[in-house]
């Protein structure tokens, strides 16, 4: 074996994946971004995983002599830094903004909580003497983390209050309502996942699109479109409508196949429609970030990595990935990708129930229509420009 003739090809391999851009980014550039994005998502950027959860606090014990007790559960509860507390003056406002997904938790202090305290430690091994009160816990049944992790915290508080540590005792005066007998319906960890899904399978459209661009500039097919009577604007309207299709189409095999295996939205007809006319929103600015994908790629192969570029930030961001550990970081950089808002309107209908008149899911439609027409413009723009060569 010739050393030299072995270290000559090795130099031509290694100069090979340096010049092509699609091998440079699966080989260099896929890792660190992948790092990156895990690390933010997960929590190794930014904070720690599940950072904070918004709890409403309607103290019904708020006067009386016996009312501090509930701003010293509250302290406890703050001084976790992992809730974060807002007062309400009645349940109904709380439960209002718990179903729109503002609130993660509602927490009601009984009017009896203070007397219960005093009672408690006034003769804390006289249960004959005790006054029993529950406290009332309604839990989002919409966040598959916020169920787990709120009721615990929320015992620990109590307990540190009452006992001065965070293990209770055997027996108290005063226990947490399980948000099992609060929660509509009992979801499966899938449930929680499937509003994701929906965005999560259209934004690969980017990478067909990027692909098909490119591999249709190689052959010289956009150059002979530019000889007949088609208008670049019929072109794209082509290219925006058949995806938009193919978006409604993977709509309809996610629910048929979530279907299949027992997931039952909490929708009607009305939300399912709403889930098509989404997802569809969302193709166009796949479309866009195709045609800049495109724009950027010198081949159609080179177009397959570059499009992960717009792909990653939106899965990790805008997915049902994202609500597997939610964090400060995620919450605030997801409202920069259109597939976040999708998959939280979609959230707001099959997971909490809310009407199709909700400003929060109207809101999340604007935005992601607004989102997707501003990428579409500029990835046309971009394509005519520079990617038409």
């Amino acid at each position: 074996m010739n050393r030299q003739r072995v270290l000559a090809l090795v130099r031509r391999d290694l100069k090979h994946a340096v010049r092509e851009p699609a091998s440079l980014f699966i080989i260099l550039l896929f890792p660190v971004m992948l790092t990156i994005v895990f690390g933010v998502t997960f929590g190794g950027i930014g904070g720690t995983p599940a950072s904070t959860y918004q709890v409403g606090i309607v103290d019904m014990n708020a006067s009386g002599p016996a009312a501090h007790w509930s701003g010293d559960l509250v302290a406890n509860l703050t001084a976790t830094r992992i809730l974060v507390t807002k007062d309400y003056a009645d349940n109904a406002s709380a439960q209002a903004d718990l179903q729109v997904g503002n609130l993660q938790a509602v927490l009601v202090i009984p009017p009896d909580f203070g007397v219960s305290c005093d009672a408690f430690r006034s003769a804390p091994g006289n249960s004959s003497a005790w006054v029993y009160t529950t406290l009332g816990l309604y839990v989002d049944q919409g966040s598959m983390v916020a169920t787990q992790a709120v009721p615990p915290i929320v015992g620990q508080a109590l307990a540190r209050m009452l006992e001065g540590n965070v293990s209770a005792s055997s027996s108290l005066p005063i226990t947490v309502g399980s948000p099992a007998l609060v929660a509509v319906t009992r979801r499966a960890a899938f449930d929680y996942l499937v509003p994701g899904v929906f965005a999560y399978g259209a934004i690969f459209i980017t990478m067909t699109v990027g692909g098909s661009f490119s591999a249709d500039r190689e052959d010289g097919r956009l150059r002979r479109l530019n000889t007949t009577r088609l208008t670049p604007s019929e072109f794209m309207a082509s290219q925006v409508l058949s995806n938009m299709i193919l978006g409604m189409a993977q709509v309809g095999l996610i629910f048929a196949v979530a279907f299949a295996i027992g997931y039952r939205p909490s929708t009607d007809l009305g939300g399912l429609g709403m889930a098509f006319l989404l997802v569809s929103v969302l193709t166009v600015a796949c479309v866009g970030f195709g045609l800049i994908t495109a724009t950027l790629a010198k081949s159609a192969s080179a177009a397959t990595g570059i499009a992960f570029l717009f792909i990653i930030p939106q899965m990790f961001l805008g997915t049902f990935v994202s609500g597997m550990a939610p964090s400060a970081v995620t919450a605030t950089a997801g409202r920069f990708v259109p597939a976040y808002y999708v998959t939280d309107a979609l959230t707001n209908l099959f997971l909490r129930g809310v009407p199709l008149s909700n400003a929060v899911v109207l809101g999340d439609l604007a935005l992601v229509s607004l989102a997707s027409v501003l990428v579409l413009a500029v990835g046309i723009v971009l394509f005519r420009k520079f990617g038409n060569e």
